[in-house]
């Protein structure tokens, strides 16, 4: 069907009746009663699905690999290279080592970037497959909750308070029904919706008996009927033909301002050593060759993909933790949380509620007021929760031995209803029994029953509701309250009147007969999971629409401190200053409503916290939405599991713990693959700098510079599975590309200490002694070649053996090798690069690479000077983290 089509149609639903609309799709309020209906329309109409999303092809991916700008980088010394050493040459003198290893360098980056790429999609893709959205289709009169692709046009689907409306369809039943169509308009407000016809020439958004694909039911009751499904929908004509541009997260910025930090440091330092090479040796094409070198020398190229496959190995890890991140760049947010906010019921508590007692005003059990209660709950078709099933289980138990409780379903009919929203807080149904009485019957929250009661039921006799009865009743709460338990107020009224269609005006001078409590029992692993969190410098607020005395009494049972409570009522007059002021040292937040929540969330946001919250609730999705880490569960309303972007399989907080634990861990693994490359690099190139100045020759050839970059960064590709140090993941972990740059001059000149040292004992000792004691000055032609090569080789072991160690001094604030240790993989790869790199001088490889053995000699100075890199390094490293508390 093409969109024309279902346009046309769609708008026509909302100008035709009710009855031709079921005749023309061949359903009625029963639902699509046959199976080949069911078929019939998904040909005809197509199916509730889109087409996935273009697959990115491996040449797009391979281009948007080499448009990094590490790999544009090596690309252009790859070019610049070809130019100098193979083009220009001529005959023999083609040298086409360098552009050879710089494109194998260019080669293994892209390659494993998008190899662990197209890996970690997959790894989402089925990740997500976890999460299920549904919705409720009535078929043949049964009313069963399906996957939003089984909805066919014709479909019956039933609507309740937080449910997403599966295809754009005509309303055929409202009651206070309010649809949130922000996700179309990008409007705040509600939209209620009718049956009626509406006007032909209206607009689209104007006709209120229509509801769209992907807005969601925010309160009230309703059945739609499916007009169009899929890619044919008004949301699936946008999704074609807008294309968002998504903002970069923050972690996204800060690896783009790593990678312009270290391209920076690359302009600065490569034209230096490029005219200092082109003054003192006067040989400006070697001092090009060089200074590009010293350029590749300074590019993490790895980079992207230790970004990469640190956070698919993060999400695949968390996924066995039953955490299901529906965005990697999530985790690092989830690492650098410093506030959770979350709800009580579920959380800290069971979810298990129970009924209690149900009391009248006297204080005395009674019979009547759960039958009341049971009839609200039974008829209600609007947001059944775990209260509703409560009763509904409570009655059903009672059955056997209360004959008033037996055949209720029988012997009352529904009339009308008036569905829970919560600005109310209450919920109402209209019954008529078997004599035709018509009865209203309210239940709800305590303040919000006494506010539309006028009269109470006390000692068996209806009297007005004075303000010392009001009194008792709230005395008589407050001590249920004050024991931890939920308390919930029910009302009724009898009038002839009520037999027509009810309003909100209705629910007045109502007659209050009494209250049910229920206990949802705390979770024995709430307290400890609490501590857990605290540990890891998490800030835990409870932040719910229930009383404060419910949510003080559990919060006092698992040591939280309820010195300071806010209320909702009371956030309303407080300006958002005035709620920085106290915020902090209140871990308590009750009556709130879904705003009120959002509110919260951005004022702590913007006082510099990474806040987390987590809510199951359609009363949550607004916090969740404007949270840096929206979180929800896996049986959450619909419209929670689509805007949180981390999903719980298990609503515990030991799931969270865990998963932080984690997030802390893969961004730490990150973190040390980028501060240790980038000052280790840049020690050694700082060294080289240093040696131009004052060597009569290159300290180093360009190939040599390559090979070493390539051999430290494929032995740097297992960082990712590194062991990280409990101490190390104790606070979060926020990103902060100012602490890279420190960590590059505190570190880097350390190992540019060393290599002067040993630039010395090569230059005026030990290499001088292999040659009788005669200085380089002084030898002849092939001595001086045997003398750099020996001395280039020198070097190159001790840069591989510094870089390789340095990984191990700094990876942890904790003594390397004696308190910490680094993974068996790590540690693998570190050895089997620096032993390649020991042993190239020896073999023919090394020879044309114009490397040389050196003296035995030099392996005790290698010893000596490794001793003191170690002690030096030891001594920075505790200097530094005393100044910053902190060293990755």
């Amino acid at each position: 069907m093409n969109i024309k089509n279902a346009n046309t149609r769609f708008l026509e639903s909302s100008t035709l009746s009710i009855e031709d609309l079921m005749k023309l799709y061949n359903t009625t309020y029963n639902g699509i009663n046959d199976e080949k209906i069911i078929s019939t329309n998904r040909t005809k109409y197509g199916r509730n699905e889109f087409s996935p999303p273009k697959r990115t092809t491996i040449f797009v991916r391979i281009i948007k690999a080499l448009l990094d700008p590490f790999v544009v980088i090596l690309l252009i010394l790859a070019t610049v290279s070809l130019i100098i050493d193979v083009i220009i040459p001529k005959g023999t003198n083609k040298d086409f080592s360098t552009v050879i290893i710089i494109l194998a360098m260019v080669a293994i980056s892209v390659f494993l970037k998008v190899y662990q790429e197209a890996k970690s999609q997959r790894a989402v893709s089925s990740l997500t497959q976890m999460i299920d959205i549904t919705t409720a289709i009535k078929r043949n009169g049964i009313t069963k909750e399906r996957p939003l692709e089984d909805v066919v046009v014709g479909d019956i689907i039933m609507l309740a308070a937080g449910d997403l409306i599966p295809s754009d369809s005509r309303i055929i039943f409202a009651k206070d029904l309010f649809i949130s169509e922000s996700s179309l308009t990008g409007e705040s407000h509600h939209v209620e919706k009718f049956i009626n016809t509406t006007d032909p020439n209206s607009t689209l958004l104007d006709r209120d008996n229509l509801a769209f694909m992907g807005t969601n039911v925010i309160s009230g009751a309703g059945i739609a009927l499916s007009i169009v499904v899929g890619e044919d929908t008004i949301f699936g004509d946008i999704s074609k033909t807008v294309t968002k541009k998504e903002e970069k997260t923050s972690f996204e910025k800060g690896i783009s301002s790593v990678s312009w930090l270290l391209i920076r440091f690359m302009i600065v330092m490569v034209p230096f050593v490029l005219l200092i090479n082109g003054f003192l040796k006067n040989d400006w094409l070697g001092s090009i060759l060089f200074a590009l070198s010293i350029a590749v020398g300074l590019t993490p190229e790895m980079l992207p993909m230790i970004v990469t496959t640190s956070l698919s190995k993060g999400a695949v890890t968390m996924s066995k933790k039953e955490v299901i991140f529906k965005e990697l760049s999530g985790i690092q947010n989830m690492g650098a949380m410093d506030i959770l906010c979350t709800d009580k019921t579920g959380t800290l508590t069971k979810n298990i509620i129970v009924v209690e007692n149900h009391h009248n005003l006297q204080g005395k059990s009674d019979i009547r007021v759960l039958r009341h209660a049971f009839l609200n709950s039974y008829y209600q078709t609007g947001l059944r929760n775990l209260i509703d099933n409560s009763i509904i289980d409570k009655t059903d138990s009672l059955k056997s031995i209360e004959p008033t409780l037996q055949n209720l379903e029988e012997n009352f009919i529904k009339i009308d209803e008036i569905p829970f929203d919560f600005k109310r807080k209450r919920m109402s149904v209209v019954i008529q029994d078997k004599l035709d009485k018509v009865q209203l019957i309210t239940k709800g929250a305590v303040e919000e029953m006494l506010s539309i009661s006028s009269f109470v039921e006390y000692d068996g006799k209806v009297v007005p509701l004075t303000n010392e009865l009001k009194k008792m009743v709230t005395a008589q709460v407050n001590t249920l309250n004050d024991k931890g338990m939920r308390v919930i107020a029910v009302s009724q009224k009898t009038s002839q009147s009520l037999n027509k269609t009810c309003t909100v005006e209705d629910e007045s001078d109502m007659v209050l007969i009494g209250y049910l409590s229920f206990l949802d029992p705390i979770k024995e692993s709430s307290e400890e999971a609490i501590k857990s969190l605290e540990k890891l410098g998490i800030n835990v607020k409870v932040l719910t629409g229930d009383n404060e005395r419910v949510t003080t009494e559990i919060a006092r049972r698992l040591n939280i401190d309820t010195s300071y409570v806010l209320l909702g009522s009371q956030m309303d007059k407080m300006t958002d200053e005035e709620i920085e002021s106290i915020v902090m040292k209140t871990h308590i937040f009750a009556k709130l409503a879904p705003n009120q929540k959002a509110r919260l969330v951005m004022i702590m946001k913007n006082m510099g916290h990474v806040v987390g919250f987590l809510g199951d609730g359609i009363n949550d999705a607004p916090a969740m939405k404007v949270a840096d880490v929206g979180i929800s569960v896996h049986d959450a309303v619909d419209i929670a599991k689509e805007t949180a972007p981390v999903i719980l399989l298990r609503k515990d907080l030991n799931v969270l713990y865990d998963s932080v634990v984690e997030s802390r861990t893969v961004y730490l693994n990150m973190l040390k693959y980028i501060k240790i490359t980038a000052s280790s690099n840049f020690g050694n190139m700082f060294s080289v700098l240093i040696a131009s100045i004052f060597l009569p020759f290159l300290p180093m050839l360009p190939l040599h510079i390559l090979i070493l970059n390539l051999v430290y960064d494929i032995s740097c590709l297992t960082i990712p599975w590194d062991n990280v140090d409990k101490e190390q993941i104790k606070a979060p972990l926020p990103w902060e590309t100012k602490s890279i740059r420190k960590f590059m001059l505190w570190f880097g000149p350390i190992s540019s200490i060393l290599d002067v040292v040993t630039f010395g004992v090569l230059f005026w000792y030990l290499l001088p002694k292999e040659f009788g004691g005669t200085a380089f000055s002084v030898l002849n032609v092939g001595q001086q070649a045997q003398f750099i090569m020996m001395f280039h080789a020198g070097w190159f072991v001790l840069s591989m053996i510094s870089q390789t160690l340095i990984i191990h001094l700094i990876r942890s604030e904790k003594t390397p090798f004696l308190k910490t240790s680094a993974s068996w993989s790590l540690m693998l790869s570190g050895l089997i690069g620096s032993a390649l790199i020991i042993a190239l001088p020896y073999t023919s490889i090394g020879t044309k690479m114009n490397l040389m053995k050196v003296p035995f000699e030099f392996y005790y100075w290698l010893i000596g000077i490794t001793v003191v890199y170690i002690l030096l390094t030891s001594v920075i490293k505790k200097i530094f983290i005393k100044r910053y508390k902190k060293l990755i």
